[in-house]
């Protein structure tokens, strides 16, 4: 794989307030954790660890590097070489020179009281940790069997802006207000030997949040997500931080295996040497403990926009039914997941007065108060519908009565930035009406809830911008919508949505979309009537016991 094209760190000066956001962003990691991350890794004593080559992108007090020389005198005395044979395995960067030479000092006496001479292993400490800048060096001090630290937690908005413009252009994946991590990552991962492996704790924000879309992008095409290990109530650090931390193996090889797992408070490193021996065996495929729980799965998944957040146990069945079913959006079937119609000015164009424009400019709108009991009960609101049936804005010359009533709020309508953008299209609505749209059946969803909640329309009537729609040209709407109100549906939405205060959940069509479905030819006649019963009563956990059944499955786990 192709490596990256860094500027030299000399380039650029290292100034008092990026020192600062260094140290402000340092955060220290337990020995135990870091001889757990080196265990997964399979960066052990028993290999000749001086054949291969390590590099920790950001060394700070040298929690790593006392573990690592560790092994490494261990290494060499197994297979009987000097110390000085390692002097090029590993590869340690930091920014500020009080941690450069605090983690020389630490790899000298410890290779010291491991029995080595004072001036081999200063030769080795020297060579080993090197002041500089990670993310701005040259090609060949990057490549690596492994990489693993604890990369620095600094906003990128905290980063001078000529040292961010470098970072900016040596990482493509630092998009947005991305954390300095997210290019420590890529740096990282870009400079794996084939098969190396990429172990970090860090945040775990970037697996779900917006700035890290890019980098997610980058695993899912290049590498294998091997492990997600949660450790946000584990006590990881030296000091207190709220850091959200996981460790995360990543390997420059196709997609394989992945292992979900999440960690309690009592989670340590008796406990962590009992998880690695399950990871490191292969099997059973999951383990549930008072420490940990953890699901293995044959792959990660597929897409980059995010990645779900649950249980191991869920995540392992939402993965199995990413892998054998198909997305509800779907072009063989015509289903499409679509958002109501935005106007930019509700309080003009929404309104219960049948006469307030000719009858034809009056299109019956959903509202998501008409879909609280679980049917559509209308409460008789329209929209002032300014577009032709083929998707046109009206002449309103032909249209008096609604020219009047548009021109009675011309001024407000105009100052709107549709309107500032397009003035001679001043009475458009945001959002084109899809005048098909009307008369089809449709499952209706609101925006905010705390349960799945689909709702037939069965034609008639106009989706507002607070309502999600599914439309199918195959689906009996009912079966589809009795499988959409189990809690199978719910899990997918549940493990990709953002939750709100108090649980309340996002139907959103980016969501609604990460649905996965059955065939609906597949489905048999008596679940197909038994999930258009459990919807049309809008009996949640018969609707879940039968899609359970389509689904193949004996349970969700929690």
């Amino acid at each position: 794989m192709a490596t990256l094209a860094l500027f030299s760190t000399d380039d650029l000066s290292l100034p008092e307030s990026l020192q600062e956001a260094v140290e402000h962003g340092e955060v220290f990691t337990r020995a135990w954790v870091v001889e757990l991350i080196l265990d997964l890794l399979g960066y052990t004593a028993d290999k000749d660890l001086c054949d291969l080559r390590l590099v920790e992108p950001a060394c700070g007090g040298g929690a790593f590097l006392t573990v690592i020389a560790s092994r490494m005198s261990a290494s060499c005395h197994a297979h009987q070489r000097p110390i000085t044979d390692a002097i090029d395995a590993v590869r340690a960067f930091d920014l500020l020179s009080p941690n450069v030479e605090r983690s020389r000092t630490l790899v000298t006496e410890t290779l010291r009281e491991l029995g080595w001479g004072l001036n081999d292993s200063g030769k080795v400490a020297a060579a080993w940790v090197k002041q500089g800048d990670y993310l701005l060096q040259s090609d060949p001090d990057h490549l690596a069997d492994y990489v693993v630290g604890n990369p620095p937690y600094i906003r990128l908005e905290d980063v001078p802006d000529d040292r961010m413009a470098a970072y900016r252009h040596s990482c493509s994946t630092m998009g947005g207000r991305a954390d300095v991590y997210v290019g420590f990552y890529e740096v990282a991962l870009r400079s794996l030997n084939r098969g190396g492996q990429l172990g970090f704790i860090c945040a775990d924000r970037w697996m779900r949040n917006q700035y890290g879309r890019r980098l997610r992008e980058l695993v899912t095409k290049h590498f294998s997500m091997d492990l997600a290990l949660v450790m946000h109530d584990v006590d990881a650090f030296d000091d207190q931080v709220s850091a959200y931390p996981a460790i995360t193996l990543i390997s420059n090889k196709c997609q394989g295996t992945a292992v979900a797992a999440d960690t309690t408070r009592s989670f340590g490193a008796e406990q962590a040497r009992d998880f690695t021996s399950w990871y490191l065996k292969g099997e059973p495929l999951t383990v549930t403990t008072t420490s940990y729980q953890a699901a293995r799965m044959p792959h990660w998944f597929p897409e980059e926009d995010s990645w779900p957040a649950a249980s191991p146990a869920r995540l392992a069945v939402l993965e199995d039914l990413t892998e054998r079913f198909q997305l509800l959006e779907d072009t063989e079937t015509g289903t499409k997941v679509g958002i109501g119609v935005a106007t930019g000015a509700d309080k003009i164009f929404l309104t219960k007065d049948k006469d307030l424009a000719e009858a034809d400019r009056l299109l019956p709108l959903a509202m998501v108060r008409d879909t609280t009991s679980g049917t559509i009960d209308w409460d008789g609101t329209h929209l002032v519908n300014p577009w032709t049936a083929s998707g046109d804005l009206v002449d309103l010359d032909a249209f008096p009565r609604l020219a009047s009533y548009f021109e009675k709020h011309g001024e407000d309508l105009r100052k709107r930035y549709v309107a500032v953008k397009q003035p001679q299209r001043w009475y458009k609505t945001i959002d084109k009406v899809d005048d098909k749209l009307t008369r089809r059946q449709k499952l209706l969803f609101p925006d905010m809830k705390l349960r799945i909640h689909p709702v037939l329309d069965e034609g008639g009537l106009y989706p507002h911008h607070n309502l999600y729609f599914i439309v199918s040209d195959v689906w009996d709407m009912r079966v589809l919508g009795g499988l959409l109100l189990s809690k199978v549906a719910e899990a997918f939405v549940e493990a990709y949505a953002v939750k709100m205060r108090g649980g309340t959940l996002r139907f959103q069509a980016q969501y609604l979309r990460k649905i996965r479905v059955p065939d609906p030819a597949t489905i048999s006649e008596g679940d197909q009537a038994a999930l258009a019963q459990a919807f049309d009563a809008r009996d949640r956990e018969a609707a879940t016991e039968a899609a359970l059944r389509v689904y193949g499955l004996a349970e969700l786990p929690d």
